[in-house]
């Protein structure tokens, strides 16, 4: 029991036979013959083992331990595999919140160019010399302006995106 606890607690804080021997001042087949079953540690040695390892020297002769995989190739995958499957999750997120978004966009662009569809707007017929409607008139002259010729180009790459970024099954 004692051999199976030293060799567990042992790989369990990542240290080879060698290492656990250099600080315990023993020679690497001591610590081998302590885990084969072949010797028992002095009290004295094994208050230092229980120091080495952290563990206290109750634990080192009771019940079995059980080693732990946190270094086991297992362990490792499976942790891999689960930071694998949140970054997939995270990039369908994001890829969906990038669709809807283009889809919005678009939308939104029809309902500008339905507006200015139905307000007719007559720019050129438009009185300049009133100074309360002015200013209005020449900011909505610029505005509808600048998106009629913008947002064509806007609409296609919008269109674009939304291709891109559906659902590929």
């Amino acid at each position: 029991m004692l051999n199976e606890n030293i060799k567990a607690i042992r790989k369990s804080k990542g240290l080879s036979q060698q290492e656990l021997a250099v600080k315990l001042n023993v020679v690497r087949q001591t610590i081998s013959k302590w885990e084969q079953g072949l010797s028992v540690p002095d009290s004295d040695m094994l208050i230092s083992i229980s120091e080495v390892l952290e563990t206290p020297v109750s634990t080192l002769l009771g019940e079995t331990v059980i080693e732990t995989e946190i270094d086991t190739l297992k362990a490792i995958s499976e942790k891999l595999e689960v930071i694998n499957l949140q970054l997939a999750q995270r990039k369908t997120t994001r890829r969906k919140f990038i669709h809807w978004l283009f889809i919005s966009l678009c939308v939104i662009i029809v309902i500008v160019f339905a507006i200015l569809l139905a307000l007719k707007s007559s720019y050129l017929g438009w009185n300049y010399s009133n100074p309360e409607t002015a200013v209005l008139e020449v900011a909505f002259h610029s505005f509808e302006w600048l998106f009629v010729r913008v947002a064509p180009i806007i609409l296609i790459g919008v269109i674009i995106g939304i291709f891109l970024t559906r659902k590929k099954e």
